[in-house]
């Protein structure tokens, strides 16, 4: 029998016998955690990069658990479970060992793609589109800005604090300057603030990704050649985008023609998703990282009602909510960050007090950003959430690795200096967040976005509607009395 669960056993058989507390013997517990511990270090000092398969499953069950644990506690509380999760991701990779670096290492390629443009697809099919459009302004703006001060405060510590050249500094900044859309799309869902605010901070974070990877790309190759071209860089963005557009509308409107007649077909969403890879296939080979594409895919599809009306043609009354997306969106969340936690590397100290520090001053410089970009419109609630939205993650750590694959100079300083900056900035972003719940909305309608005084007419009708989501999901903010 295995020897953690002969343990287990052995201790539960022991506890469960009638034992007087006057006979108790304290040591008898520490003896049986002695031996799971013993058991524990057996495992993780294998020859191999990985812990067998039971025990991995084991490990898996555990992530689930605390995944499914950590949404219930997160829409309770409105702290984040990321940190979690990622925590645990340390225990079970850096401290028992029982998934090696290298191991990791080779499985990035495969699941970094695969959360990229399932996670990106989900966050577009969770935002309305005229939510987007209204709020596009303040979405680029915010990410434009922020990306760009990030960047340059990340570029300046590199240089003159670690000694770095500058192209390799920038690099580093390229790579966390923006927003993970990963965590973002998670937390926006479950808070309650307008819904104008949760598109712009969606479409702001889905922005900073396909900047953060195209810039690094090309800054890879500018490291390799000790040369920088803007031209190409504006060149890179631009067929990004046409790429991303043309493939995500040109697939997606009709497309989403064919998905509702499916609707009600057995294997409809697998078809939805195997059209979502060959998409990501053709990004990929007409240079787009596949991003932007996956984005307006879901946008096309969580839209086609509306799209339908404008494009003048009539849709079968069938809704596209299967429930195997949901639950595929929630394991691949849930798995990358214990994924991110796996990639922990605890090597020089600087490096860790490097990442929290610049974690801080990208903070003060996200609310900077914010206070120049959010109008009076935008309640104080809506802002509390906007300047503590700073999260890292997906992009950062998939980007990370890439400098010890290409033998880049100080390689392995990357990833250890960028999962503190992810850590970091996640705890950070839990802290806002959970201080900013306490803040109330100015009147209990849209969640604290004001609306303009023009447009007074619809404001009973959404009242009512928030009440009772309210009552129904609890939420961010606390539960507003209909007598107010």
């Amino acid at each position: 029998m295995n020897p953690i669960i002969l343990s287990i056993l052995n201790l539960i058989r022991g506890q469960s016998g009638e034992i007087p507390l006057s006979n108790f013997d304290s040591s008898f517990i520490f003896e049986k955690l002695t031996e799971i511990e013993n058991s524990v270090g057996t495992l993780s000092s294998q020859d191999g990069f990985i812990a067998p398969a039971h025990v991995i499953l084991l490990a898996a069950g555990v992530v689930i658990f605390l995944g499914v644990a950590g949404e219930a506690f997160f829409k309770r509380t409105g702290i984040p479970d990321v940190a979690f999760l990622m925590v645990l991701g340390v225990i079970l990779g850096p401290v028992l060992g029982l998934i090696q670096p290298e191991a990791v290492l080779q499985v990035v390629p495969y699941f970094a793609a695969l959360a990229l443009i399932i996670i990106m697809f989900d966050g577009g099919l969770n935002l309305d589109i005229k939510h987007v459009i209204r709020t596009a302004h303040f979405s680029s703006t915010l990410a434009i800005l922020g990306f760009i001060l990030s960047v340059a405060m990340i570029s300046i510590a590199a240089h003159y604090a670690l000694g770095w050249l500058w192209l390799e500094s920038i690099l580093l900044g390229s790579i966390v300057g923006g927003s993970s859309s990963a965590i973002v799309f998670g937390l926006v869902r479950n808070v309650k603030i307008s819904d104008e605010t949760k598109s712009m901070l969606s479409f702001e974070s889905a922005l900073t990704d396909i900047l953060a990877t195209i810039v690094a790309f090309i800054l890879f190759e500018a490291v390799l050649a000790g040369t920088f071209d803007l031209q190409i860089l504006q060149e890179t963005i631009g067929r990004a985008v046409v790429v991303g557009l043309v493939l995500g509308f040109g697939v997606g409107i009709p497309w989403m023609y064919v998905s509702t007649k499916l609707g009600n077909a057995q294997h409809g969403y697998m078809l939805t998703l195997g059209i979502l890879f060959v998409l990501f296939f053709l990004a990929n080979s007409f240079g787009e990282s596949g991003a932007l594409t996956a984005l307006v895919f879901g946008l096309m599809l969580g839209n086609k009602n509306h799209l339908a009306r404008i494009l003048r043609f009539k849709l079968p009354k069938i809704e596209m909510d299967d429930p195997t997306h949901n639950q595929l969106t929630f394991l691949v969340r849930a798995f990358f960050f214990v994924f991110v936690g796996l990639m922990a590397s605890f090597g020089q100290i600087e490096y860790m007090i490097f990442g929290i520090l610049i974690t801080i001053a990208v903070f003060f410089g996200r609310g900077i950003v914010a206070r120049i970009t959010l109008t009076k419109r935008f309640s104080k609630l809506d802002k509390a959430v906007t300047n503590a939205m700073i999260p890292r993650g997906l992009a950062a750590a998939v980007l990370a690795t890439y400098p010890i694959t290409m033998g880049l100079p100080n390689a392995e300083a990357y990833p250890q200096i960028i999962f503190f900056i992810i850590l970091s900035s996640v705890i950070i972003t839990t802290i806002g967040m959970g201080r900013s719940k306490n803040i109330p909305p100015p009147e209990p309608v849209k969640g604290g976005f004001v609306k303009p005084p023009e447009d007074p007419d619809d404001t009973s009708n959404d009242e009512s509607e928030e009440i009772v989501d309210e009552s129904k999901e609890g939420g961010f903010v606390k539960k507003v009395n209909s007598q107010e």
